[in-house]
């Protein structure tokens, strides 16, 4: 038989389903409560539920499936020669977490044979009453499911903020192990890529875990020896601590390791955001970019043109990239980082609700999968901000069409026979009567560069269609002009263009 696979779902505690006074479960039989987690729910009558169970449930039955002749008064006589054994045994196979019984309609009590074996193999047994339904059981366990992943995201959120703090303190890598260590409870430790402990920080354990976390640390550092790639992190447990190595990108020798007492949902991600800083910082220790990236950071800080430090971020002209993520929510720090090196670039700005590249022209992107992508068109220094903008109508465009990628395209047109200034007046006088509401402008520009789509404007604009349409009614009557003329969607596309 294959071993069970545990459904990904945070783990519910057992005792905290039998502190549920609203449900009234009482353990019979197994282990103690507090040694055992509920990964789901599954309701059953097959006398045999292994073929329908994954791993990590509580089983539920009435009893349906329990044949007369193993009724309450059958005695239990091991866990081979019984009804009631094969039952259990099925269920532990399949790595079921517990069986509730409910007791009524068809049983009045849960079977004395059904308690012993259940004792017999181990297998937590729960009381059912017959106030509760098994849809209610299973509603607490989803209940206390989303408390758990709530409680998880949180940890996670509250670390990435903390660990992202730390990474811009004078002394980065040292704040970000101390921060690790600390959100963890444990011991973090930078390894070099000779081996050596670099830095360290948080309660430092035993020489034994010590000497199996440098090892683990080899598992992960990759080597020039011919064969398969080193994996990304590796994990042991060692002296009842639990140990992990993360490799700090490729071709670095880096490698962050972990020690902690005991693991908790989210944990993981935490040591990878960490991972993903680090990484950061010892790939700039270990190349010249990283230094010029920060020159040319600080001289536009202090006021220095963006042509001038161009040239140290690389050759261009560039682009810029708006990304967002599929389906809801932003982009978290290691999924922006993983971006930007897609496609190829290390300036990433993953603050709002998409994620900014600036990316080398040469390097334009191909649709990415789980990405929606807005592409500006090629553009020197000067005119990043233009190209912001552009990558920004790109993007909402790629989101209202449901295309993985929008470019926008400079190319010849009419427009381009009126010299800019003339073109800039008459759009300003055109567009008078809206200029002063940035929201009704861009709608009206959002709503035509999608044909009057109102579906696709909503979309677009992250607003509800009623919003789109009362905006651009309210357009049409500042204008004093109707919006259904083609001619006037054309007067007013050629003066959107020079706002």
């Amino acid at each position: 038989m294959p071993d069970p696979a545990v459904p990904p779902t945070p783990p519910v505690p057992l005792t905290a389903l039998l502190a549920r006074e609203d449900l009234g479960l009482r353990q019979l039989a197994g282990p103690p409560a507090e040694d055992v987690v509920v990964h789901w729910v599954h309701t059953s009558e097959m006398a045999d539920p292994y073929p329908y169970l994954l791993g990590g449930e509580l089983l539920l039955s009435a009893g349906v499936h329990i044949p007369e002749a193993a009724g309450p008064e059958t005695s239990y006589s091991g866990p081979e020669t019984s009804y009631f054994g094969d039952y259990v045994s099925r269920i532990v196979a399949a790595g079921g977490a517990a069986l509730g019984f409910g007791v009524a309609p068809v049983h009045d009590t849960v079977p004395e044979g059904l308690v012993a074996a259940c004792a017999s193999h181990g297998l937590p047994l729960l009381e059912v009453p017959p106030r509760t339904t098994f849809s209610g059981v299973a509603r607490a366990v989803w209940q206390l499911m989303a408390r758990a992943r709530l409680a998880e995201l949180r940890h996670v959120t509250e670390a990435q903020q903390s660990l992202a703090a730390a990474a811009s303190r004078p002394d980065p890598v040292p704040s970000v192990l101390r921060q690790l260590a600390g959100r963890l409870g444990g011991w973090a430790v930078l390894y070099g890529p000779e081996g050596t402990e670099i830095a360290g920080a948080g309660r430092e354990p035993g020489d034994e875990v010590r000497t199996a976390l440098t090892r683990l640390a080899t598992v992960v550092r990759p080597t020039r020896a011919a064969g398969a790639p080193a994996p990304s992190s590796a994990t042991d447990s060692v002296a009842g601590l639990h140990l992990a190595a993360y490799s700090l990108g490729a071709g670095h020798g880096f490698v962050l390791g972990v020690v902690t007492a005991q693991r908790t949902p989210g944990d993981h991600t935490v040591a990878s955001v960490a991972a993903v800083l680090l990484s950061l910082l010892t790939g700039e220790q270990q190349s010249g970019t990283g230094a010029a990236r920060s020159s040319a950071l600080v001289r536009l800080l202090l006021g220095a043109p963006p042509e001038e430090v161009a040239g140290l971020l690389g050759d261009g002209p560039w682009l810029v990239v708006h990304a967002r993520p599929d389906g809801d929510g932003a982009a978290d720090p290691v999924a922006a980082s993983a971006l930007g090196a897609a496609l190829g670039s290390a300036l990433v700005d993953p603050a709002g609700d998409a994620v900014r590249v600036l990316v080398p022209a040469g390097r334009a992107p191909d649709p990415l999968p789980g990405w929606t992508l807005g592409v500006s068109a090629a553009v020197a220094p000067h005119d990043w901000p233009t190209a912001d903008t552009q990558a920004a109508r790109a993007l909402a465009r790629a989101r209202a069409t449901r295309s993985p990628l929008q470019r926008h395209s400079a190319r010849p047109a009419l427009a381009d026979l009126v010299p800019s200034e003339e073109a800039a007046v008459h759009a300003r006088a055109v567009l008078a009567p809206v200029t002063a509401h940035p929201a009704l402008t861009e709608t009206l520009r959002t709503w035509l560069s999608l044909h009057g789509s109102w579906d696709r404007t909503a979309v677009a604009l992250s607003v509800h269609r009623n919003t789109v349409r009362q905006r651009v009614a309210r357009c049409a009557a500042l204008l004093e002009t109707d919006l259904d003329d083609p001619d006037v969607r054309m007067e007013l596309w050629f003066a959107l263009r020079h706002v």
